[in-house]
């Protein structure tokens, strides 16, 4: 089975609950997707299915884009860890010049390759690891839900202060998961967003946007 289909066979196309302008192929169960790539895809060493969920990070940025489009509108958009490729998708809604998605899972470079499609905008992709780079060309770096494991907050924190560095504005969106650096960030907006309580241990989640200080 190819990877597109895969998305298709384990996903339905649904409007994302805080984000209802954007549907995105997600999961509608998450242990059952979740079982299949452990056990079909696990010879490929395919990384969990991060990608089939709407999570909270993602859903309050993409809120926070489509209420702020002119933060966005002309400029060149960079989304990390995309996952479902949600913010970037809300980029492109908001009339980015360009957006770019960067995910090293093939997965999710497929699904926000659908995901795009079934919106109706362009996203370009690439699968390549940014995190080492030297020097960030966007202008605006997109961020959602990327401190909850150490090593990863620790890289995507350096990432973020180097693209701050290189004049880029830096938005975040993050529910204070464990390894996020509250104090390194100023918040713009909380919402209270639709989770699923198999993952999230709640049915709503109290989500910032923030903006690198």
């Amino acid at each position: 089975m190819s990877v597109r289909d895969f998305i298709l066979a384990n996903t339905k196309l649904l409007p994302v609950p805080l984000v209802p302008e954007i549907a995105l192929h997600l999961a509608e169960e998450s242990l059952p997707i979740w079982q299949k790539t452990e056990e079909e895809l696990q010879a490929a060493n395919i990384p969990p299915p991060y990608w089939a969920f709407a999570w909270a990070g993602g859903q309050a940025l993409a809120r926070f884009i489509l209420d702020h489009a002119g933060l966005i509108a002309g400029r060149r958009v960079l989304d990390l860890g995309s996952g479902s490729g949600l913010a970037a998708i809300a980029a492109a809604k908001a009339r980015a010049a360009t957006v770019h998605a960067a995910e090293i899972d093939a997965f999710a470079i497929a699904a926000i390759a659908l995901n795009a499609k079934a919106n109706g905008v362009s996203v370009m992709t690439t699968e390549r690891d940014l995190l080492g780079d030297a020097d960030v060309s966007a202008e605006i770096l997109l961020v959602g839900d990327l401190f909850y494991e150490k090593a990863l907050a620790e890289r995507t924190l350096a990432y973020c202060e180097l693209a701050r560095a290189c004049q880029a504005q830096v938005l975040i969106g993050d529910p204070q998961r464990s390894y996020f650096p509250r104090h390194r960030f100023q918040p713009l907006a909380e919402y209270a967003v639709p989770v699923t309580r198999e993952l999230e241990d709640a049915e709503i989640k109290r989500t910032g946007v923030w903006r690198l200080a």
